[in-house]
């Protein structure tokens, strides 16, 4: 164990204790990482590998607002560090950052984020979320700083694989398990919505998502209206 794996850990241990399981967890990692790294906030989403989020924390609702809008709007950095599986950094949104994320750029510099940095969450071939790390001022991270991030990434990895370990071995669930109940009712919630329009299965997600950003709620509540019947696209015209 190097280091800033020790440290990091170590830091993780010293914040204040949230929820319990792998949320708690992931809290007390954004709230770390945002003192390591002198940043504003940070953000960590797990995901499946087609991109659907499940279990997600932040330091502070902002930060919990901003990853929140990138699964709405379908772009942002932690989309594109997922799809890439490489780290994404943005040391000043000004500088050309609209037109890679035309509407995620403008409303993260209207919360005040000037520079944004995510890291994927993986090991091997294997893909787990991405982790967020925000400032209000614009800048790259340090020589220092940046390889004490990706260690981040590495700790939290590491450590939501030995707790999905324990709860198979144990015969336990974790919260780890609502990435799959969120990607079944955002699936189930998407077929619905296809049906309904008689569109097709990404046009279905987009009109989701449009609706979603129109409402200001999260894309989860709009697939969770739609499975339950309270909310039909042919009915509302969202």
């Amino acid at each position: 164990m190097d280091d800033h794996t020790t440290s990091i850990r170590g830091l993780i241990a010293l914040q204040p204790a949230g929820p319990g399981g792998s949320a708690g967890f992931l809290q007390r990692v954004c709230t770390a990482a945002t003192v390591a790294l002198s940043a504003s906030g940070a953000g960590i989403s797990v995901m499946t590998d087609d991109g659907l989020r499940g279990v997600s924390a932040a330091s502070d609702q902002q930060s919990a607002d901003l990853e929140e809008l990138q699964f709405v709007l379908g772009e942002g950095p932690c989309m594109d560090a997922f799809a890439t599986r490489r780290p994404v950094l943005v040391p000043d949104l000004a500088d050309g950052a609209t037109a890679r994320w035309p509407m995620y750029t403008p409303a993260a510099r209207e919360g005040g984020v000037r520079a944004v940095f995510a890291f994927p969450l993986q090991v091997g071939a294997a893909r787990m979320g991405v982790l967020d790390v925000f400032r209000d001022c614009a800048g790259p991270l340090t020589a220092d700083e940046l390889p004490l991030a990706l260690a981040f990434a590495d700790v939290t990895v590491s450590t939501l694989l030995d707790r999905q370990e324990d709860a198979v071995i144990v015969g336990t669930g974790d919260d780890l398990a609502e990435a799959v109940e969120y990607r079944a009712e955002v699936f189930q919630a998407q077929g619905m919505v296809m049906v309904q329009l008689g569109v097709t299965i990404s046009e279905a997600m987009a009109r989701m998502r449009a609706y979603a950003y129109a409402e200001n709620r999260p894309l989860s509540e709009i697939a969770r209206d739609v499975v339950a019947r309270r909310l039909r696209f042919d009915q509302d015209h969202p």
